[in-house]
Formats: C-alpha cells, structure tokens, sequence
C-alpha cells in the first residue's frame, strides 16, 4: 500500500546548507523560520487557536538527502561516526519515509497580501524544508520526566565562541538586515558542528558554513571556537 502525503508549506529558515544546522531542534533558540502555506492550506482557520500553545511539533520531509536512500545500520554523531546503530533508533536523515519532526518554539501568525504564514522559533531545518504537518505540543502527555535514553541523555557541551574586533565590525554592519546574527552564529558554533572525525585532527583547518547569504568562517583553537570572518557570498 501506498500513501501519498502533500507538504503544506515550505519554511524558510537561515540554514542553507545540512552543515552547521543543530543535531536537535531548540539548541538554537534565535534560529527563527516562517512556514508559507501552499494555495490549499493558506486559509486562516487552519491556525484557529494555534496561538494559544507555546511550542508546536513540525513533521517535515527531509528532502535533500532523500534521493540518496536508507540503510537499516547509521553511524550516528553521538557515537562518535565510528559506531553503527539501527535507524529506527537514531534520529538519522536515512530513513525508509524521509520524516522528520521538531518541537519549535510559537513566535506568530501572519496574513500579509494574502499569504498565510507561521514564524517559529528554535528550528533545526533546512531552508525550503517541505511541512507536512502541525501539530499542538501537550506538556503533560510530550514532556515525559521518566524517559530515559542510554546514548543521548543530555544535551552535547557547548564550545566557547570568540569574535574578533574585525568581525565584530562586519557584524554590525549586518545585523540591521539579520537581526540577532551575532546570537545565531555564538549559538551555532557553540554545538561544535565539526564533523566528529574532525575533532581530534587539523587543528589550523578553517571551516566554513553558510547562514542566510552569509560565509562565516571560523578556526579551532585551544578548543574554542574563533569566527575569523562574516562575509556575504
């Protein structure tokens, strides 16, 4: 049996690569996103009383790395990359359906020329991420005290994150059209989004990640992390 499924929107987030985008939704909590409805859901009474939760559960269809298929065994980041784990025990982008899903922080509802949109907080998503639905996150049902999980039990530690005088300057020259970058790229790279064979080796290696139309740049040293350079494309 086939089931066929219509995304709902699409959501522009500052994430314009898989690189650097957190492991795990509200890790960055200034990454904002705006979910744009498709012409059969941009109707107002979708979102009746949406507003009167404060976070919500987006499923979404991870679309850039479906066309590269699913194995049953991943090697997920908590493990290091060098250990394998079954897929349906990892929250690993491989999977049989390609399905995502995400507790985002409620921000607004918006109606603007007649296009309905949905501002979030905390996202974890590519930009043109399709949305397959919403859903009310229910803090006595969701928020579960006793859960427990023997690999990923708490969250990673967060890396220190230093701006030179000179980025800090092409930083505000850009934030009036970014609001919060600085914010965003602390958080961001406090994650320590270096893949996991990286971290023990090429200590002078400059990486590299995009956000909006933004190249930011940064080095590792004495295990903090160094923004070198804001720059646009």
């Amino acid at each position: 049996m086939k089931i066929a499924i219509q995304p709902i929107g699409k959501i522009h987030t500052p994430y314009q690569e898989k690189f650097a985008i957190p492991r795990q939704p509200g890790l960055v909590k200034s990454a904002t996103g705006v979910i744009y409805f498709e012409k059969e859901f941009n109707d107002p009474n979708y979102l009746r009383g949406l507003e009167s939760f404060s976070h919500l559960w987006l499923l979404f269809h991870f679309h850039q790395t479906a066309a590269q298929g699913f194995k049953p065994l991943v090697r997920p980041p908590r493990l290091g990359g060098n250990q394998k784990q079954g897929v349906f025990a990892t929250r690993s982008t491989f999977r049989p359906n390609g399905i995502g899903m995400s507790v985002v922080e409620f921000a607004s509802i918006d109606n603007h020329n007649k296009q309905l949109s949905l501002t979030v907080k905390g996202v974890d998503l590519l930009d043109g991420t399709p949305i397959l639905d919403i859903k009310p996150y229910l803090p006595y049902a969701d928020n579960l005290f006793d859960a427990k999980s023997n690999i990923a039990q708490v969250a990673p530690s967060l890396m220190e994150v230093e701006f030179s005088a000179e980025v800090q300057g092409q930083i505000s020259k850009l934030e009036s059209h970014y609001q919060n970058l600085k914010t965003l790229i602390q958080e961001v790279l406090a994650q320590d989004p270096r893949p996991a064979y990286h971290k023990a080796t090429e200590p002078d290696k400059t990486y590299g990640m995009s956000l909006f139309d933004l190249n930011i740049n940064w080095q590792v040293v004495n295990q903090k992390n160094i923004v070198v350079s804001v720059q646009k494309k």
